[in-house]
């Protein structure tokens, strides 16, 4: 902004503390962002400004990010509550006869002048559904009729963990009720951090070798080997070497680590410091969804106990290695979950996906070898290293190694999470785990792995799960069964799924960008009954553009759901088609 003499107005003394208190770093955009809307409710053109400024940044770059992120807005807001329509929480509402299209309104008509409602996708507590977000705090399950007690500080009941299923191989969440997460005295008491002095104790190649020799696997989907892509990143010779943890938790269905992190906040830290000494890398970053606002200030407390008892910091237990550990907030966008848009996000940009290759261990955050990793798989590693490799191989006799954290939703008697082997069946998933069907009800299908995931019939219920089952029509995904009776419409559920692709597409690449809204638009006229021949094959045309030519995994993963229900349900949705 220029005033009369055309010379630049002094940028705004709150913006310039907020900066400096950043270190000036361009990658500190979105945060202080953030904390400018928390203070003002709004991002006016003048801040956004002078925070370009202020960061030497071009004001576009800001401006761009600040209609990008949905927890952003140039719109002032009083008090926000953001209620979530991820499919988790509108089978809830259905199955109580709610309407979904009017929820918003209904929510407005409830709570006073004082709050802006605004509809949000997943928040990530599927095990709470219905959910809303009250400012940065979580709540559910709670019921529009709830809205006053809601605005008044309730906050619905959270489920409880910390008693085991029967059947269940607890690892991860072994001191889930049995130690308190805020607590490092309590950590240490129940032998968390000792794989990290074990690891310590060897030099950093025995550690990759045998994180390596274990079989982990990524639990973010795709089942990459952790140890091969460590290897990757600890071979390149450019330094410096950074670590992420993707705890960007913003898939439906998903939320085995909101659980983690809450729980058992240390374990994550030991993991991604483990992971540090094995690849040569000194500082590492947390990218924790914006949504998740007290899981991100109990991995604070946590990293600032750590420092304390010198298991983070400078020469970690009179070592000579040195590890920093950040945590950064993300501010409502889906596709950040999306390794190289977290990391264009992570620099202070738009969450946008990067052409591969290259891929990150070669050139990832700050163009540098970087190692991404979500949540569950770095909190494997330090029971690989206090255990061994042969240990965690031979732990559940499972053709995969290890344990996987699973995540049991819909027409179930017992929803929930659960840790258990790898093979599971979903007949096994929904009577072993999930308590059978609820009363009334009868199996028609379910969605497996998340919202990007298969969607299957009866016939698939007797097929072993893990990460090579998608080959037989069956995902596992992140480890997520949303399982759906009789009462439930394909055709409206797909449409539910593709409400959430459209709105979170990035918009960057024009297959995904029109093809999930124009997919949309069909699925809402079938759902409503006024289907017109040769919407279904559409359908299919739509789903195999996205697939050959979406630029990233979001639109490539969009048709998996659209392809196996209809494969599966091709009879109901020709039933509509007028």
């Amino acid at each position: 902004m220029k005033n009369k003499n055309n010379a630049y107005h002094p940028i705004s003394p709150e913006i310039e503390e907020l900066a400096r208190a950043h270190e000036y770093q361009p990658e500190a955009a979105l945060e202080v962002l953030k904390e400018i809307q928390t203070r003002h409710s709004t991002l006016t053109t003048e801040a956004i400004t002078d925070t370009a400024r202020a960061l030497k940044l071009p004001p576009h770059q800001l401006y761009g990010m600040a209609t990008f992120y949905s927890m952003l807005s140039l719109e002032e807001r009083k008090k926000v509550l953001r209620v979530c329509d991820g499919p988790v929480c509108w089978l809830k509402r259905s199955s109580k006869g709610s309407d979904q299209s009017s929820v918003i309104s209904n929510w407005s008509s409830m709570v006073d002048g004082q709050w802006s409602v605004e509809r949000t996708s997943c928040l990530g507590l599927c095990d709470r559904a219905p959910a809303v977000l009250v400012e940065d705090e979580q709540a559910g399950p709670v019921e529009i009729g709830d809205a006053k007690k809601v605005c008044k500080g309730w906050r619905g009941v959270p489920t409880e963990y910390s008693k085991v299923r029967k059947g269940e191989t607890r690892v991860m969440t072994a001191l889930i009720g049995k130690i308190d997460p805020d607590s490092i005295d309590d950590a240490l008491a129940n032998d968390v951090y000792s794989g990290l002095k074990s690891a310590l104790q060897k030099e950093s190649i025995a550690v990759l070798s045998e994180v390596e020799s274990s079989g982990l696997q990524g639990r973010g989907g795709a089942g990459f080997p952790v140890g091969r892509k460590w290897r990757f990143v600890a071979s390149e010779k450019r330094t410096p070497r950074y670590i992420i943890c993707n705890a960007d938790e913003s898939e439906p269905l998903i939320f085995k680590d909101r659980v983690l992190m809450d729980t058992n906040p240390h374990q994550l830290i030991e993991g991604m410091t483990i992971a540090g000494y094995a690849c040569g890398a000194s500082e590492a970053w947390i990218y924790i969804r914006g949504e998740y606002e007290s899981q991100a200030r109990r991995l604070e407390n946590a990293i600032t106990q750590a420092k304390e008892k010198n298991l983070l910091g400078a020469k970690i237990l009179g070592t000579e290695f040195s590890f920093q550990i950040h945590v950064h907030r993300g501010a409502g966008a889906y596709i950040c979950g999306e390794e190289t848009a977290l990391i264009e996000s992570l620099e202070g940009k738009r969450g946008e996906p990067r052409l591969r290759p290259p891929y990150p261990p070669t050139s990832g955050f700050r163009g540098q070898p970087t190692a991404v990793n979500n949540v569950e798989s770095f909190c494997a590693v330090p029971h690989i290293m206090k255990n061994g490799a042969d240990w965690w191989r031979n732990l559940t006799g499972a053709s995969t190694p290890g344990t996987k954290m699973y995540m049991v939703l819909g027409h179930v008697k017992n929803p929930g999470l659960f840790e258990a082997p790898f093979g599971l069946t979903l007949r096994e998933i929904i009577k072993k785990f999930g308590g059978g069907m609820q009363t009334g009800s009868k199996f028609k299908f379910a969605l497996c792995g998340g919202a990007a995931g298969t969607i299957v019939d009866k016939n698939m219920l007797d097929i072993p799960i893990d990460f090579a089952s998608s080959q037989k029509g069956i995902s596992l995904g992140a480890g997520s069964f949303l399982i759906c009776d009789q009462s439930v419409s394909p055709v409206a559920f797909l449409r539910e799924l593709l409400h959430f692709f459209a709105a979170e597409s990035c918009g960057k690449c024009t297959p995904c960008r029109v093809g999930t809204w124009r997919s949309l638009e069909i699925l809402d006229r079938m759902a409503a009954g006024k289907g017109q021949k040769g919407d279904t094959d559409e359908l299919k045309t739509l789903a195999a553009l996205m697939q050959d030519s979406s630029f990233c995994g979001l639109g490539q993963s969009v048709p998996i759901p659209m392809n196996s229900v209809i494969t599966h349900f091709g009879a109901e949705f020709a039933k509509v088609e007028n």
